[in-house]
């Protein structure tokens, strides 16, 4: 079948105008330029411990979070031939409500230019094209603290003409109130009627005080609110959309979990028991509606997945929740998958969890990791693995 055609769906930046207004900031998230040294980017509030001497705070950043060559060389160097970027969290959710919409304007204008200047010689609608040449699409910013939700659907729609922009990114605070909450039914209707796909990433994690204090911090690092952390609170989110009725509302609303959808796909077997005895619910004698439709259901219809999982077994239970007879056949001499509903890609992450030390300019242990992932959950079935690795990702967001 040749060489499989990669699509990097999960993969971020800053651009000029981000970084311009991280700058000027005082308080998470900003930046910070020490007198020597590289910029020092402060965004989870954990970071901002007085104790710790602000040079030291948060992560140093370099040109791979800023420099789109960068960011193609590091494409070239792990075969990939399609990136759809997105500005890492938090995104624009500490903007002062005046300023919200003309921020987002310059920075969704800031990530269209840059995959227009570099698509320029390519025709975006063109497989060939991804093949023979490194191509960027985006996914845009909403500016959700914005006076009224009109300016965040207009912005919807206006993100939705721009020619490079496959989608929006959104972190799972919502409008500060979670995503069961009720201003943001307007929102879920214009990402539904414009027919465009919600990449939903994580960024608050858990309390502190879930993972030992700050002592824990202090001896484990980003461990625990990273590996832990994220996942739990994607799960957290789309539970609450679930039990919320969102989706029995918003019934064709296309939503990418960030991180093989946290631990959704192991838990939803869990979740649908607890719904199905709640007794608060109407089925069950209360006074509650409940939630229309199952979780299994969503899985299948309205939920994709990248495949930013790091082992077999996660991938496996990815695939598993996203499928049924229907979309995974399994053969005794010969194993087909047909994947549809499952959007698992090659995602890297980048240019989070780089290699460290004398290793820096080598392969990403966090790419190479999933690709050995994708290949030995499909091995031998090359049609699938292609289809994880690029070709659903073509299809779901029209790159041909």
């Amino acid at each position: 079948m040749g060489s499989p055609l990669v699509v990097d769906i999960h993969t971020h930046m800053y651009t000029p105008a981000y970084m311009s207004l991280l700058g000027s900031r005082k308080t998470v998230p900003y930046t910070y330029e020490p007198p020597s040294g590289p910029t020092r980017l402060i965004i989870l509030s954990s970071d901002d411990d007085p104790s710790i001497p602000i040079e030291e705070r948060g992560r140093p950043i370099d040109s791979s979070y800023l420099d789109i060559e960068v960011k193609l060389a590091f494409m070239r160097q792990h075969g990939i031939n399609c990136s759809v970027v997105s500005l890492a969290n938090p995104w624009l959710d500490f903007i002062e409500p005046e300023e919200a919409q003309s921020w987002a304007h310059r920075i969704n204008d800031d990530l269209e230019n840059a995959c227009a200047n570099m698509n320029n010689k390519a025709d975006p609608e063109s497989i060939k094209a991804l093949h023979e040449k490194e191509t960027l699409f985006a996914f845009g910013a909403l500016p959700l603290t914005a006076p009224n939700t009109d300016v965040i659907v207009k912005e919807i729609q206006r993100v939705k003409t721009l020619p490079h922009m496959r989608g929006i990114v959104l972190g799972t605070s919502g409008m500060g109130k979670g995503l069961d909450d009720e201003r943001l039914n307007p929102i879920w209707a214009a990402l539904q009627d414009t027919d465009t796909l919600l990449f939903l990433h994580p960024h608050y994690g858990l309390p502190d005080e879930a993972f030992g204090g700050a002592d824990a911090t202090n001896r484990y690092g980003h461990v625990l609110p990273l590996a832990l952390g994220f996942p739990l609170e994607t799960t957290i989110a789309v539970t609450r959309m679930l039990l919320a009725g969102v989706f029995d509302r918003f019934p064709r609303l296309k939503i990418l979990l960030a991180h093989s959808g946290g631990t959704l796909p192991f838990l939803a077997g869990r979740i649908e028991s607890c719904i199905q005895h709640e007794r608060k619910f109407v089925a069950n004698g209360g006074d509650l509606p409940g939630p229309q439709r199952n979780v299994w259901d969503v899985l299948q219809t309205n939920i994709y997945l990248d495949a930013v999982v790091y082992g077999v077994p996660g991938l496996k239970a990815a695939v598993a929740a996203s499928g049924n007879a229907d979309r995974v056949l399994f053969g005794k001499v010969q194993r087909i998958f047909v994947i549809v509903s499952i959007l698992t890609v090659s995602g890297t992450d980048h240019p989070f969890f780089p290699p460290l030390g004398d290793k820096k300019d080598g392969e990403w242990p966090s790419v190479t990791t999933n690709y050995k992932a994708i290949k030995e959950m499909f091995d031998g079935d090359t049609q699938a693995a292609h289809a994880v690795l690029g070709g659903n990702a073509a299809r779901i967001l029209k790159l041909k």
